[in-house]
């Protein structure tokens, strides 16, 4: 049942009720869209964050493929059209690099079925309603600067997030003109999930430019600026504070 006249843009932003994804669909409703709020837990904070921005709650786990592409069928039911996806939801805890052992093919599968496969499923289900997007679809994949330098909390999300970004590329060059792609790769964001972190918000205020990690606006901010670049597609973008220049 559409719940929403057909002429307001619609965002899917997922794992948005908190940090990164939290910001950005604060962003993009302050900048017109309708977004479809997501989480695979805190439906609660779901719920809630979608009444105040006026948009919708789904919940869903992203490694389960129905759920998947039912987040995608449940966003289209209920708003009537799908511009724009943001994949943001991911998954990470530190292993060392060089303890191989410890990053069992089991941290592998589940990493890469979260941070790789979920974001592929959920461009496949997507792409129908993006291509009927009237300014043209969208695709903004969260990567990580552990994509591009070899660094991050494991050497499995860092596989994960470098993947993304080719797939980024890969799917730029398939899906242009309808459907432009692009990825942000952040550095160290303080969220909840950092907050722990302090050998990563040590080096980021010692030796990144900014002397600061990135708050979860910035990204916020990046997101939309590449969104309303109409001609911008294939790019992985670092927002790191130039810690990649040290």
């Amino acid at each position: 049942m559409i719940t929403e006249p057909s002429d307001r843009p619609v965002a899917l932003v997922t794992g948005s009720t908190s940090g990164i994804g939290e910001a950005v669909a604060r962003r993009l409703a302050a900048d017109g869209a309708r977004v479809v709020v997501h989480s695979r837990r805190s439906t609660h904070a779901g719920e809630a964050l979608a009444a105040e921005l006026g948009g919708t709650y789904a919940r869903a786990d992203l490694a389960v493929e129905d759920e998947a592409r039912g987040l995608v069928e449940t966003a289209l039911e209920r708003c009537g059209r799908l511009d724009v996806l943001v994949n943001n939801a991911g998954i990470s805890w530190p292993i060392p690099h060089d303890d191989l052992a410890a990053a069992t093919p089991d941290d592998w599968r589940r990493l890469l079925e979260v941070n790789l496969i979920a974001p592929w499923v959920l461009c496949t289900a997507a792409l129908p309603a993006l291509r009927r997007s009237p300014g043209g679809g969208a695709i903004v994949n969260v990567t990580s600067h552990a994509g591009v330098r070899p660094k991050g909390s494991s050497v499995p999300y860092a596989a994960s997030k470098a993947a993304l970004n080719h797939v980024t590329r890969l799917l730029a060059a398939a899906l242009g003109p309808e459907v432009r792609v692009n990825a942000v790769a952040p550095g160290l964001v303080d969220t909840p999930m950092t907050k722990d972190w302090a050998r990563a918000h040590e080096l980021w205020r010692e030796r990144a430019p900014m002397h600061r990690p990135a708050q979860p606006s910035d990204v916020a901010d990046l997101v939309a600026s590449v969104l309303a670049s109409a001609y911008l597609t294939g790019e992985v973008i670092l927002l790191d504070g130039g810690l990649n220049l040290t």
